[in-house]
């Protein structure tokens, strides 16, 4: 009883096992390769998948989600000999995972190793300069590369990126003084500018402020002017208006000889020809107005003679 009792715990075992060979359940983003006697048969997807255990033989499990995978830092000469290191950054999926498995022995380093020598040959035809600020052109650069050569390979690349570009110790120095010394030039720069402007600025202000100063003054002696004429305007209608005779003429030229001769500055005034003329009337009325006394005068100053009275005029 014994011997039977051991073969059917090992028929158990053997079904049970069986079993769990025949079952297999896929992961979803999943995918599994077949093998029958070594030789592909086909590929399982997400979910339950029935095979024939110990004939079927599952080969190889692959994640069909992205991957992002970073390559350590690689050398690279530039077009003007400096060598730079360059740090990677890989974004891959698995569209076809027959084609990844049997195509490629290891995708993860074909494409670590062709990433190295895309990056040589693309790096090789630029200079420092334009290596440090094309990163965008060295990325699709090689995108285009890889998309090409993994596509064989059931891989496709969604985005590659340069995570540092690292020159050397010495350029890295030079490079630091020299953005210090633009940065010190742009300053100087700014502040020259600034007081360009500042000194723009106040020269306008002192211009229109001349300019509004000439033009109150000439408003000024506009009106000014204005106001004189006026005021002599109304003098010389009120004069007209009065119908002077000769002796007021004569009269306000000698009050106006003072003002001519006015200022210290005054060494040389000329007399108008007009003023002969004022003198010699108010110097007739002057007379008259004495004759015209002497005929009311009770001590007979009429009957003077007319030698004497032509003489006393000069005496005085």
């Amino acid at each position: 009883m014994q011997p039977i009792i051991i073969v059917l715990i090992i028929l158990v075992v053997l079904v049970f096992i069986a079993l769990i060979k025949t079952i297999q359940v896929i992961p979803q983003a999943s995918a599994a390769i077949v093998e029958r006697f070594g030789r592909y048969t086909r590929t399982l997807n997400a979910g339950l998948n029935i095979v024939v255990p110990f004939i079927d033989t599952i080969r190889n499990r692959i994640d069909l989600r992205e991957q992002v995978v970073p390559f350590p830092p690689q050398p690279v000469i530039t077009q003007d000999n400096l060598v730079v290191n360059i740090d990677t950054v890989i974004y891959y999926q698995v569209t076809d995972a027959r084609a990844a498995t049997y195509e490629v022995a290891s995708y993860i380093q074909a494409i670590e190793q062709l990433t190295v020598t895309t990056l040589r040959n693309i790096i090789g035809g630029m200079d420092l300069e334009r290596t440090l600020t094309s990163r965008e052109e060295i990325n699709a650069a090689l995108r285009g590369v890889l998309d090409e050569a993994t596509g064989k390979w059931g891989i496709r690349v969604n985005r590659v990126e340069l995570k540092a570009i690292e020159p050397p110790t010495s350029i890295q120095d030079s490079m630091e003084k020299q953005m210090r010394a633009d940065r010190d030039k742009r300053a100087a720069i700014l502040q020259a500018e600034g007081v360009r402007q500042s000194e723009i600025l106040r020269a306008e202000g002192e211009k229109q402020s001349q300019i509004l100063r000439a033009e109150g003054e000439a408003k000024a002696a506009a009106l000014r002017a204005e106001g004189e004429a006026q005021a002599v305007r109304t003098v010389f209608e009120a004069i007209h208006a009065g119908d002077p005779d000769q002796k007021l003429l004569s009269y306000q030229y000698l009050q106006m000889l003072p003002k001519i001769a006015e200022g210290d500055a005054n060494k040389l005034w000329i007399v108008p020809s007009e003023i002969g003329d004022a003198l010699k009337g108010l110097s007739g009325a002057m007379g008259n107005f004495g004759a015209m006394g002497g005929g009311n005068s009770p001590s007979g100053t009429a009957n003077v003679p007319s030698q004497e009275r032509r003489e006393k005029p000069s005496i005085d």
